[in-house]
């Protein structure tokens, strides 16, 4: 469901702007994915800027910053105009909390990179065909200037995925995974809550290397190994839900 909604925010003003220009409204240019650590919200990004032809741009909020006055501004300017220039772009800000988090009086450099940040995505028009998605697992601490329509006009939560979502997750990681007949991946999904995707993907790993081990202590020929349903039942015993560890 998530993945739809991100979609038709980036894709449909990117690939069909006229269907916006038909109803008389301005395309969304901002999106802020949030949610737990883990459950895909760079991925979903990269994913949808795959389809859409467009150029991707990835800033890590930490690589901005700069010890130098002025220099961290200049590098989002920089961003911004490179970005426009290889229009229609996408613009990833990875850990925007990083630069982007509340104003106060002693941060002077947050400050002013958060104001340069606002004025750059304020000028729409200047803007042309580029959408800004931002990605935080701290949505509360952003400034909230930049929570506003004409910035990041929608908030998506990606959240821990419910039994399908995990479902859909563990068909991706196991597809190239021999497993063997008596693997149920519709029991292994009901039994994962508050599993994130990060987390199902170590399972799966967690799964192979027990199978691995088991197989080179039995001395099985390479083609014959299998994931069994043990070697799941092992891994489901070390690898903890991080969307609940707080709980655990």
């Amino acid at each position: 469901d998530e993945l739809d909604l991100v979609r038709e925010m980036v894709e449909l003003p990117l690939s069909e702007p006229e269907l916006f220009a038909r109803v008389g409204v301005d395309p969304p240019r901002g999106v802020l994915l949030y949610g737990p650590p883990g459950t895909g919200k760079t991925l979903i990004a990269r994913a949808v800027a795959n389809e859409v032809d467009a150029a991707f741009f990835t800033v890590s909020g930490p690589e901005i910053v700069s010890k130098y006055k002025g220099e961290s501004e200049e590098r989002l300017r920089e961003t911004f105009a490179e970005a426009k220039a290889n229009a229609p772009t996408v613009i990833f800000f990875d850990e925007i909390d990083s630069i982007a988090s509340e104003r106060d009086d002693e941060a002077d450099v947050e400050n002013r990179v958060v104001g340069q940040l606002l004025s750059l995505m304020d000028g729409l028009d200047e803007r042309g065909e580029v959408v800004v998605i931002g990605a935080t697992n701290r949505v509360d601490s952003l400034d909230p200037a930049l929570r506003r329509g004409g910035r990041f006009d929608r908030e998506i939560e990606i959240g821990a995925p419910n039994e399908g979502g995990r479902r859909e997750i563990l068909a991706v990681h196991t597809r190239g995974v021999p497993l063997g007949d008596d693997v149920d991946l519709d029991a292994v999904s009901a039994r994962t809550h508050g599993f994130v995707g990060a987390d199902l993907e170590s399972l799966v790993k967690e799964a192979g290397m027990t199978a691995l081990r088991r197989a080179r202590g039995e001395g099985t020929a390479v083609a014959e190994i299998h994931v069994e349903r043990e070697d799941v039942e092992r891994a489901l015993a070390s690898v903890e839900p991080s969307a609940m560890r707080e709980y655990v």
